[in-house]
Parts: C-alpha cells; structure tokens; sequence
C-alpha cells in the first residue's frame, strides 16, 4: 500500500528560482527522516507536472504540489486546489489542477483533498542559482509547509 500523503514538487535546480519546489521537498525528505515520518509520505520530484501524476494519486489520503511561481503573491500561496478540466496548451506539462481532473476521469472518482504551495520566483535563467528574494521565500514557505505537515498531513505513529 502507497504512504497515505503524496508531495509532488517540481522545478529545474538548473534554472535559478525554478529550483524552489525541489529545494522544499529535500527539506522536507530530511524534517520527515528525522521526525520518524517517512513512512506515512511518498515525495516525487519531477522537471514539471505531467498527465502520468494522476496515478501517484491512487489510494491516497491527502497530495500537495509544490512549484515556483512567477504570479504567485510574495513570499508564497497556499490554497486547496480543485480539479480544473480546462484543456492545456502542452500534452507534457500540466497543471496541478489538471492533474487532478485526468485523476478524476481515470479513476471514476474524486480526487483526495489536494493543496498547492506556490512560492515566488523571480529569475529563471539557465545556470543562475537562487536569487535573493527567493532565499527570502523558500525559508518563508518552509515554515508553511512545516505547519502543514503537522496539522493536515498527520497520521499516528503506530
């Protein structure tokens, strides 16, 4: 049986402030290691999100994504997403609520309760490291993301 919490992040660490998501879910990885919670969430790290992530989905009790933003209000964003059935523009890159809308289709059923944490980014460029505002954000959105884990995302340990 799949941990019952997916965290799906995505982002280039080669492409500056893109390296968000990913930064936040190694984070994550060590907080969990170290807090004895490893077991009860699956991380997956991907270049973006795609059609194929609907499957992480199955038998699951709760999904966040992370992702760098450009339109994301600074520090971060973080809502309940919703499916969102609206075509895309690109048959490999999809958004997290289309996500859940291929989910939905697939499986005949309603998606688990799904968030997105959308942490401002600034600079994309290919080779650039994180940019200073978005240092600023990711400690910002660790802190959310932490709160999060502790009040949405929690399973006894047995």
């Amino acid at each position: 049986m799949p941990a019952p919490f997916v965290v799906l992040a995505c982002g280039n660490p080669s492409r500056g402030d893109d390296a968000l998501g990913p930064l936040l879910l190694a984070r994550l990885d060590r907080y969990l290691a170290c807090a004895g919670r490893a077991g009860c969430y699956e991380l997956i790290e991907d270049f973006q999100f795609q059609v194929e992530h609907a499957l992480d989905l199955q038998h699951r009790t709760g999904v966040l994504f992370i992702d760098a933003s450009e339109s994301a209000a600074a520090p971060f964003e973080l809502c309940p997403l919703r499916p969102d059935p609206s075509p895309s523009h690109s048959t490999h890159a999809i958004s997290p609520g289309a996500v859940l809308s291929v989910y939905e289709r697939i499986a005949g059923e309603a998606p688990p309760p799904a968030w997105l944490l959308s942490v401002r980014g600034n600079s994309y460029e290919l080779g650039e490291g994180l940019s200073e505002p978005a240092r600023r954000h990711l400690e910002a959105a660790w802190l959310a993301l932490e709160r999060f884990c502790q009040t949405h995302f929690v399973r006894p340990v047995v």
